[in-house]
């Protein structure tokens, strides 16, 4: 135990770092001193508590003290736990194994790792401001905290129609249990609800990116509430629309135009390439499903011969790639491409862009949750023209999507 607190010299020591301009907080500072005296004193009046009546009656007794060093925004105090005899002492003020005493210092840790510092730089992040450092591993056991947080999200109750939903996958490096760095999928499904506000519906970690686990994540959603989509947003991954097809059958599924496009100019040469899109456009950006068919046959016509591999793409994958011509042009600009999701997806690497190689598949997923609860601050109010889109979706899909009153 510690000596009796001089509160005479804590106010004449407070005074003199006040008057030098020394912080009363942190490793020199006169305030955690008088914290730890509090605190222990605390600790001291529930045993008292503790031991009163059946205790005492059935022979507990005060059995020494246990000493840890606990963390507190003020610096580092020593904390001497009481002990009982009987073992059945379970002190409040500071629990059992706890580290780390303010939810605010707690609550910091947790934001400076969700902004996508390092457990170490954590550490000398906190060390400069208060004098203390604590350890990579209580950090990490410190953000685990949000691990019930992300299981909860991710079993959460959905809703029964989503009227547009985007599909794609961000890739990540991952030591593996041989300490060897390997690629992880993160699928990530992004949907406009029915107030026409983005809601990020789950994420997946995988080993890599397939039509059979979309099928996995399409089928956890229908677990989970989702009964229809009217329209998905995919890329051009083989079998992926199928996959939505098995299990929302009803569901319009547009590729993405913008992914179509790159592997397109991949095979062109580089010197027409100026020329073929120019040609291109006009199938793409045409007022209708027809003139767009047209505007294909003379692509084809023109450069069939030099690039049939790209031709036969298009003329494959048609159907899913003009999908959007039969929807007026609010609903066309939202669902013509995967920008969306993409544009998520940037936001996230803003965050883990400093991160060559995550330690497990645990670190990265409760980073990139943490990200996603940071991003989706800003995703309160409805996408642009969402009044004409719902009417629009409303008139197309009556028996499917409704008009929230």
């Amino acid at each position: 135990m510690s000596e009796r607190f001089d509160y005479e010299q804590f106010k004449a020591n407070a005074i003199e770092q006040l008057k030098a301009g020394v912080p009363l907080s942190g490793k020199d500072g006169v305030l955690a001193p008088l914290l730890e005296n509090l605190l222990n004193s605390a600790l001291e009046g529930e045993m008292d508590s503790h031991l009163e009546g059946v205790e005492r009656e059935y022979g507990n007794r005060r059995n020494g003290h246990m000493s840890k060093q606990v963390q507190t925004s003020m610096g580092e105090i020593t904390i001497n736990t009481p002990r009982d005899r009987d073992g059945t002492f379970d002190p409040q003020v500071v629990r059992k194994r706890e580290k780390i005493l303010a939810d605010s210092l707690a609550d910091r840790i947790i934001g400076l790792y969700a902004i996508g510092n390092s457990t170490r730089e954590i550490s000398d992040i906190l060390e400069e401001q208060f004098g203390n450092r604590i350890s990579a591993e209580t950090i990490s056991s410190i953000t685990d905290r949000v691990l019930p947080e992300i299981q909860a999200w991710k079993s959460r109750a959905l809703e029964s129609v989503y009227p547009i939903v985007w599909l794609d996958a961000v890739h990540y490096k991952v030591m593996d249990e041989k300490n060897r760095p390997v690629t992880r999928a993160i699928y990530n499904v992004l949907a406009i609800n029915s107030e026409g506000r983005k809601e990020l519906l789950g994420m997946y970690i995988s080993k890599s990116e397939g039509a059979n686990f979309w099928l996995g994540v399409l089928t956890d959603l229908q677990s989970r509430g989702v009964r229809d989509i009217l329209i998905a947003c995919v890329d051009g991954l083989k079998g992926f629309p199928d996959a939505i097809a098995s299990v929302f059958p009803e569901t319009t599924v547009q590729l993405c135009i913008v992914h179509q496009i790159r592997n397109s100019i991949k095979y062109v040469a580089s010197k027409r390439q100026k020329e073929f899109m120019k040609d291109l456009k006009q199938v793409y950006q045409a007022v209708n499903k027809d003139a767009a068919e047209q505007a294909l046959d003379e692509l084809e016509l023109k450069w069939g011969e030099d690039y049939p591999i790209v031709i036969k793409s298009w003329r494959d994958n048609w159907e899913r790639l003009s999908a959007y011509f039969q929807y007026s042009e609010h609903i066309r600009r939202i669902i013509y491409t995967t920008n969306t999701v993409e544009g998520y997806h940037r936001q996230l690497r803003k965050v883990t862009k400093n991160k060559g190689v995550f330690p497990n598949d645990t670190a990265l997923e409760k980073l990139v949750f943490m990200a996603f609860t940071r991003i989706r601050r800003k995703w309160t109010q409805p996408v642009q023209n969402w009044g004409q889109t719902a009417q629009q979706l409303a008139i197309l899909f009556p028996d499917r999507f409704r008009i929230l009153s």
